[in-house]
């Protein structure tokens, strides 16, 4: 069997490996027996999804896998993931599912599995979840199963978008209102087209609303995160002090700044990172981010005496990183951000309430705080390939290993196969834009020849 586990839980295709009815099923059960081990009650599991059509598929396909290897579950409806984290925290389950591709399309879809503090699980469970996967293909499921009276039993969970919804603006400082603000927010047709436009109302901003319009097709499709353009458009004709961009399920933030101009994780992690250092709350010697993130994030966050700790991509690794250092704050440049003290995942509402406290609380436009920065040239282009990785070619490898030696200490190279799609990332960064370019495309031309 290929590997289940990617960079972010389980993602593809649906009704194609491994995103099917079946695999989603088998998952839960073998979930619930990895555990379900050692526990003296009856497990319980929250599950949530986003607005995908799918959604209505594979969430029976989990319900029977649960209450088959005995678990009672509760169904969260539409919810953002960072929600799932939260709630399985705070309600003291066992074990948390969000079904989700993420900013992916609709004809994708992904199962997240939280652990009962709300952390996402590690590669040693996911391995032993997947382990069972595969003990019952070979031999049947039996061994994972309840017996007929103790299977689970299923119900909703009412209030469950309330209790988040509190969760999050207990991130927002008490002192603080968002009075006379016009905030337009874009929940990309996800899973916070409810939550995230009523936040930011019951803290008293005047709301502009976009991406609020689901029918199971249109996640992600030309708004939100990913393709903040419309967002742009929004701003300039409602004249807003800041626009807000979710992906599909709610745990990324990008910002457009009210003259139009779009604002990455860096610039983010950058402000929340010295306003915290500033108002004592910074944990540790700096934040956690990804190879990802632009040179010039780290030279600003140098300048004031902060430190950068890189991981490779994945939120999960960033926040992984913060646990075995201590900090309580971390994220990535496409828009994660991880602040510990509110938060087990990234967490696109929580994010944004620490950058509208900073506007607030020194009276400034979105333009002149998330200015911190100041990025060195830095281009990413993707290569689709099918079949073998393309970076196992040894005419690629020389490549890289030139292009490397080429750039000695002026620039930065990072190559990557992507988690979640068939995708080669190429990335390159330096002081010398020309020299960045050239060094993709030529990395690009040599990884398209391979790709088949």
């Amino acid at each position: 069997m290929s590997k289940l586990f990617g960079t972010d839980g389980i993602r593809g295709t649906v009704n194609a490996h491994p995103m099917t009815s079946r695999i989603a099923m088998d998952v839960a059960v073998a979930a619930g027996h990895v555990f379900r081990e050692g526990l003296k009650h009856r497990p319980t599991v929250l599950i949530a999804k986003d607005t995908r059509l799918s959604g209505y598929q594979m969430e029976p396909a989990m319900v029977s896998g649960f209450t088959s290897a005995g678990w009672d579950v509760l169904l969260l409806g539409p919810m953002p993931t960072p929600a799932v984290a939260a709630l399985t925290r705070s309600m003291r389950a066992d074990l948390g599912v969000m079904l989700s591709a993420s900013h992916n399309p609709y004809h994708d879809n992904g199962i997240k599995l939280f652990g009962p503090q709300g952390y996402k699980l590690s590669d040693a469970v996911e391995a032993q979840i997947e382990a069972s996967v595969a003990r019952m293909a070979e031999e049947g499921p039996d061994f994972a199963l309840a017996e007929p009276d103790k299977l689970g039993r299923v119900r909703r969970l009412d209030g469950a978008a309330g209790r988040y919804m509190e969760l999050v603006k207990a991130s927002f400082p008490d002192d603080l209102r968002l009075d006379g603000l016009r905030v337009a927010v874009d929940c990309a047709n996800g899973a916070a087209y409810r939550i995230a436009p009523r936040i930011l109302y019951e803290l008293g901003a005047d709301v502009i609303e976009l991406g609020v319009e689901p029918d199971g097709l249109n996640i992600n499709r030309e708004c939100g995160a990913t393709a903040p353009e419309a967002l742009r458009r929004k701003v300039a004709e409602v004249g807003a002090d800041i626009g807000l961009a979710l992906d599909g399920d709610a745990d990324r933030l990008i910002i457009v700044n009210e003259r139009g101009r779009v604002i990455d994780g860096d610039q983010i992690m950058a402000l929340i990172a010295l306003n915290m250092k500033q108002s004592e709350r910074l944990r540790g010697e700096g934040l956690v981010t990804t190879v990802m993130s632009n040179l010039g994030l780290e030279r600003f966050l140098q300048s004031h005496d902060l430190r950068m700790e890189r991981t490779r991509v994945g939120d999960r690794f960033v926040l992984e990183r913060m646990r075995d250092l201590g900090w309580n704050f971390g994220g990535e440049q496409s828009g994660h951000m991880i602040l510990s003290d509110y938060a087990t995942t990234g967490d696109g509402m929580v994010a944004a309430l620490q950058v509208l406290a900073v506007m607030v609380r020194q009276q400034r436009r979105a333009s002149e705080v998330l200015n911190l920065v100041t990025p060195v040239p830095q281009v990413l282009k993707n290569v689709r390939f099918t079949g073998a990785n393309p970076l196992d070619a040894e005419a690629v490898q020389a490549l890289i290993a030139t292009v490397e030696h080429e750039f000695g200490d002026a620039g930065r190279l990072v190559i990557r196969q992507s988690g979640t799609e068939p995708l080669i990332r190429v990335m390159a960064e330096g002081d010398d834009a020309a020299q960045v370019e050239a060094v993709v495309d030529r990395i690009c031309e040599a990884v398209q020849a391979q790709a088949g």
